[in-house]
């Protein structure tokens, strides 16, 4: 049987990123000892206010259909938080809530692009951000972002990839994979060639409550960006929320309208009893989630100290999320053959970096989803791992 040319567009590199994950799990159910560090799953509990908020909604018999655009509880909520965070003024008819940041992507890529369409995304880029462009036919042009630049996207970089077909520009800070995040400045200068080419300005802001270094800023809240920026977030990674399913869209009336549209012919709305709990989770004091972010800075602090003078290896610092670079270059080995020999001789799950793009070539992604102990022997195994490496080369 045939199958559409939208398969082909949904598959490739960004799916079989996952391969070496998938490993591990099997690995893991059979018994081997194996620390999964290969994938942005919090290793924390959802706050119990919040699973309890979802079990009285059920209880209470909030099990039919919700409004398509999510409860306005919910969306006042959310307008709330995103005020208080970024200054920028917003209402609930600007918000729609959909099943996950990722579900928010491609829903917003639907409205905003057609075939044919230019996005320029920084890369090294999340996974699955070119399946989603490409599904609605649209081109990503990669804006190389190096390591030795912090991994860190420059307006001069992104002016020069600008044509007629461009349509918008996709940007994540904090950045998956590196954790970096963007200054006001450059924020400044991209928010200037958006206004100046008519762009849309698409921004993934799902790490921004894990910030540690400097300062958010989300771009809706600049001059000329309201109407023209679509603001992604959720309660997955802040609230420790991935399987909840529980993000949204801040943007103009305008994109809300389209987005509710496309929400009524794909999902026809989200769970009530979610969508209650998502309230309590963003309206109740809940000391839980300083003490995750606290956790995961400390993390960061852990890997970066263990691995520091380990030969063949450097960690990146980063300044937000819930991963770490690492540099593997001068082991010898690409990224994918090491994150290969890291699994099977010495049971680490990592993703390689060239699963993000070319940019992070020499680089693997570790994250931050352990507990201290767990994630120190990670790091011993790294090291050792590499020290094997360096030492093969130096008796070639």
């Amino acid at each position: 049987m045939r199958f559409s040319n939208l398969t082909q567009r949904i598959a490739g590199d960004g799916a079989a990123a996952w391969d070496i994950h998938y490993r591990a799990l099997r690995m893991l159910e059979q018994g081997r000892d194996v620390l999964l560090l290969s994938v942005g799953d919090p290793d924390f509990d959802t706050p119990a206010p919040i699973v309890q908020a979802a079990i009285d909604s059920l209880q209470t018999g909030n099990t039919h259909y919700a409004d398509v655009r999510g409860k306005r509880s919910l969306r006042e909520s959310i307008a709330r938080r995103h005020q208080q965070r970024s200054g920028q003024a917003v209402s609930a008819d600007q918000v729609t809530v959909l099943a996950g940041a990722q579900c928010a992507l491609f829903c917003v890529a639907q409205c905003v692009l057609n075939p044919g369409d230019e996005v320029l995304v920084a890369e090294p880029m999340y996974v699955t951000y070119e399946a989603v462009f490409g599904a609605c036919g649209a081109t990503v042009i990669p804006v190389p972002v190096r390591p030795e630049q912090g991994f860190r996207v420059r307006a001069e970089d992104v002016a020069a990839r600008i044509t007629p077909r461009t349509r918008a520009l996709a940007l994540n800070s904090p950045h998956n994979p590196s954790g970096a995040s963007l200054p006001r400045s450059t924020w400044e200068a991209l928010a200037e060639l958006c206004v100046a080419h008519d762009l849309w300005m698409i921004s993934d802001e799902v790490y921004s409550e894990l910030l540690y270094e400097g300062e958010h800023i989300s771009p809706g809240s600049l001059p000329g960006m309201a109407e023209r920026t679509a603001t992604l977030n959720s309660l997955s990674k802040s609230h420790a929320m991935t399987g909840w399913r529980v993000g949204w869209v801040v943007g103009s009336p305008a994109l809300a309208a389209h987005l509710e549209n496309l929400a009524l012919c794909m999902l026809y709305g989200s769970p009530e009893f979610i969508q209650d709990a998502a309230v309590v989770a963003l309206e109740q004091p809940l000391p839980e989630l300083e003490a995750m972010r606290e956790a995961y800075r400390q993390r960061r602090d852990l890997v970066c100290a263990s691995l520091a003078d380990c030969p063949g290896v450097r960690a990146l610092k980063p300044d937000g999320g819930m991963f770490v670079m690492v540099d593997i270059r001068e082991t010898g080995l690409s990224a994918q053959a090491f994150a290969d020999r890291l699994l099977d001789l010495h049971g680490v799950s990592v993703l390689a970096g060239e699963a993000f793009g070319p940019s992070a070539a020499g680089h693997i992604r570790l994250g931050l989803v352990l507990a201290a102990e767990p994630l120190r022997e990670a790091c011993r195994r790294i090291a050792r791992c590499a020290a094997e490496l360096m030492e093969a080369q130096a008796h070639a």
